[in-house]
């Protein structure tokens, strides 16, 4: 969101952002990457729709003026920009013998490194299961796919799990700040699987982070 709000901003270009709703308490108090993205002009619909019928109905406004981005970036532009990052991080991968690690969401990061990587491209499910990632992979088209890995336990997206934040605050005291939504279950899944010769893709997104710090804050005795 705030990321696509920046790139409108500097392209002059309107931006909005398609959902089914937005939280009570965002609406009153907006913060992270809502907060921002608004500012950068950002306009929000909600639509009251979920899943397919809120994408076809997206989709149903497409014209020469419009480009969709669909949620996670599933897109198959997506790949141009996979292609230079697998360019970058390849010649790395193959002297070191390292396979490549990052969570997904819809898989578009990680289907599209696969494509353009001749080394092992790892990946574990934070939305779905893993038949929801192979359905998105074969969305955006097939062929040779990531290894997909379970977690240690079924994780629902966006919940709070009090192990998780102390690991990312465990990585964060070493260190290095990562995202509270993905790389968790990310990092969780590397210690359950025991890896040791990976390349990890950080997920970014950490104006996100605000948001997610106080909701632990609010609902979460520690």
């Amino acid at each position: 969101m705030y990321s696509l709000s920046l790139l409108s901003k500097l392209k002059n270009r309107e931006f909005i952002y398609f959902t089914n709703h937005i939280p009570a308490f965002l609406k009153e108090n907006p913060e992270g990457n809502y907060l921002e993205a608004l500012k950068n002009g950002m306009k929000i619909i909600e639509t009251g729709l979920n899943g397919e019928e809120l994408r076809n109905y997206v989709l149903s406004l497409k014209n020469k003026e419009n480009l969709i981005i669909e949620e996670g970036g599933r897109i198959k532009e997506a790949e141009y920009g996979f292609k230079i990052l697998a360019d970058e991080i390849s010649e790395y991968c193959k002297k070191n013998s390292l396979k490549v690690f990052l969570p997904s969401g819809t898989g578009t990061s990680a289907y599209f490194l696969a494509k353009h990587l001749d080394v092992e491209v790892l990946t574990v499910p934070c939305v779905g299961d893993g038949e929801y990632l192979k359905k998105q992979f074969e969305w955006l088209g097939g062929g040779k796919i990531p290894t997909i890995l379970n977690p240690r336990k079924k994780y629902y997206f966006g919940k709070l799990y009090k192990e998780l934040f102390f690991l990312w605050q465990e990585l964060k005291n070493g260190g290095i700040e990562f995202d509270l939504l993905y790389d968790p279950i990310g990092w969780d899944t590397v210690l359950f699987h025991n890896f040791k010769n990976i390349l990890y893709i950080h997920q970014g997104g950490l104006k996100g982070n605000i948001t997610m710090l106080k909701r632990y804050e609010r609902k979460i005795n520690f």
